[in-house]
């Protein structure tokens, strides 16, 4: 995609949170295909970028005609970087959300700066697509949930609900596609794997593919809280895992959708072969 801002021609694509889980594999795979310039930006990246130091988005943003949005927890940034990027020439938004997110306002205290970044993108006067995924494979073998699977228990407070978990390699090769190819604008895409299995059921995918037992255990959302807290995180990050089960609790995150196959041509992969794959490595050895 090329677009023409007051500075001459801006074609490259701003990747927001390239460190990130989606954001660096978007990255690799658009340096990939050499479908157009990426600009990898982070606090720590090759371009930096901090949403608390706005002297740092002007220089993100130059030459830039697309952006990937990974909007941070705190919302109070992103109504006006999305609007000093249109003003530069920015004409294509594809912002990260969360599956269920329309919701988040229900009292469940999870969200605000994902939701922030839809509105802020929609109202933006330029292209702007959404994308709503579920939880990610990687957040059982990269950081959120890897050291209780090594420990040989998994202790959540999410009960029967099903969760149709993704892969973020799936994520990011959605966001190529409607970052550079037209006919997505305007469309918010629910992005699913392709069956729904609950945390007990999962854990006893990951147990299974790495030939050892581990457990998944219910708790109660205070008990949850109590034990991320005990283990050192901060009460912010535990309230928001705690609104984020919640949410999930409540059903809004549960449906097996097709828009990866719809964007893609084709089915997201499973979590069994993934398990496999992955457990090779050693990941998830004691």
């Amino acid at each position: 995609m090329t677009t023409r801002s007051a500075h001459g021609t801006s074609s490259d694509i701003l990747v927001l949170g390239a460190t990130g889980k989606t954001g660096r594999r978007l990255a690799a795979r658009l340096r990939d295909t050499g479908t157009a310039p990426v600009r990898a930006a982070s606090r720590s990246g090759e371009v930096v970028f901090d949403w608390t130091l706005p002297d740092t988005w002007e220089p993100a943003l130059t030459g830039a005609g697309a952006v990937y949005l990974v909007a941070p927890d705190d919302p109070s940034h992103v109504r006006e970087f999305v609007r000093q990027a249109a003003a530069s020439g920015v004409r294509r938004f594809v912002a990260l959300s969360g599956h269920g997110i329309e919701k988040a306002g229900d009292g469940f205290g999870f969200g605000q700066g994902m939701a922030a970044g839809e509105e802020a993108v929609r109202e933006s006067g330029a292209e702007w697509t959404v994308l709503r995924p579920n939880n990610f494979f990687q957040n059982f073998d990269e950081d959120l949930w890897l050291a209780p699977l090594r420990a040989g228990r998994l202790g959540l407070p999410i009960g029967e609900m099903p969760e149709p978990f993704i892969d973020a390699d799936d994520v990011a090769a959605v966001a190529a596609t409607v970052l550079t190819e037209d006919g997505h604008s305007g469309r918010t895409y629910e992005l699913s794997g392709p069956r729904a299995l609950t945390f007990a059921e999962a854990a006893r995918t990951i147990a299974e593919a790495a030939g050892r037992p581990i457990r998944y255990e219910e708790l109660t959302p205070a008990a949850y809280r109590s034990e991320l807290l005990a283990e050192g995180w901060p009460e912010a990050a535990a309230d928001g895992l705690g609104a984020m089960f919640a949410l999930h609790r409540a059903g809004h995150s549960a449906e097996v959708t097709d828009d990866v196959r719809r964007v893609l041509g084709r089915e997201p992969a499973d979590l069994e072969p993934w398990a496999r794959r992955i457990a090779a490595q050693g990941t998830w050895a004691p």
